[in-house]
């Protein structure tokens, strides 16, 4: 792994380490994903076909695009990425999680380039995408302001930024922690940490601060009668995502 100034904290990366052969599991510790996988798909694949003028209806949609994954973890979404024609790049700080993801990606037939690194470390590399898949990612890292500053570096100009992460009120605390560590136990106890939570208008304003112009939000909604998720234009209250264009240089 490239050594470079970093916003990782490797008390939250090991446990994702501890986590790492069960990311193909739909009934393992990463039940919760592949539960929201769909949701986040639908949102991603629309708002990468409106920037850049793609038809998800034509056969590999997303060719030409480079397309960078970070906190890859196991490849859930890097996969679709890249079976939709799009150069995929999945980077993770947690070692673990590569291999597991490289695995299934040879199995499915799809080449990715997995890496053990850091957004950080790309960025000294001088690489750049159009598009910055950041996924349950931010309210992990040490500093978020400084990650997304990265994240904002790694993109070319006109280029696409997408983030989710879970918002900090009362019923995040009950819902992520309470329930789904607690009660369902879809997760370990103790994987999120409810004072890293970022409301959207705090992450609005790290993005911003990024050089990035956030022009679009939504929530990510579970209904526990039908055991499924939608997207919301009004309720962010738990989890939710966010687009941001990098402005074109002149």
């Amino acid at each position: 792994m490239q050594t470079a100034q970093s916003s990782i904290d490797e008390h939250e990366v090991a446990k994702f380490q501890a986590m790492a052969a069960e990311w193909w599991d739909p009934n393992g510790k990463f039940k919760p994903l592949h539960m929201l996988n769909p949701c986040r798909l639908d949102y991603i694949t629309r708002q990468i076909a409106a920037e850049f003028d793609r038809d998800l209806t034509q056969n590999a949609p997303f060719a030409g695009l480079r397309i960078l994954d970070i906190g890859c973890g196991g490849g859930l979404l890097s996969e679709p990425m890249a079976r939709l024609g799009a150069t995929v790049v999945g980077a993770d700080a947690a070692e673990r999680n590569i291999p597991v993801a490289q695995v299934h990606a040879e199995q499915s037939g799809l080449d990715i380039d997995y890496r053990h690194t850091t957004a950080e470390a790309i960025a000294e590399g001088g690489e750049q995408f159009d598009v910055v898949l950041n996924m349950e990612v931010v309210e992990h890292v040490a500093d978020p302001q400084t990650f997304l500053n990265v994240c904002g570096q790694l993109l070319n100009s006109g280029g696409l930024h997408i983030c989710s992460t879970l918002n900090r009120n009362a019923k995040s605390y009950a819902m992520a922690i309470i329930g789904a560590e607690h009660i369902m136990r879809w997760l370990p106890k103790g994987t999120h940490e409810w004072s890293k939570f970022i409301t959207p208008d705090e992450l609005f304003e790290f993005l911003s601060k990024a050089g990035l112009d956030p022009v679009d939000r939504k929530g990510f909604v579970f209904n526990p009668i039908s055991w499924s998720w939608s997207l919301s234009d009004r309720d962010l209250s738990v989890n939710y995502v966010t687009a941001s264009i990098k402005p074109k240089t002149a």
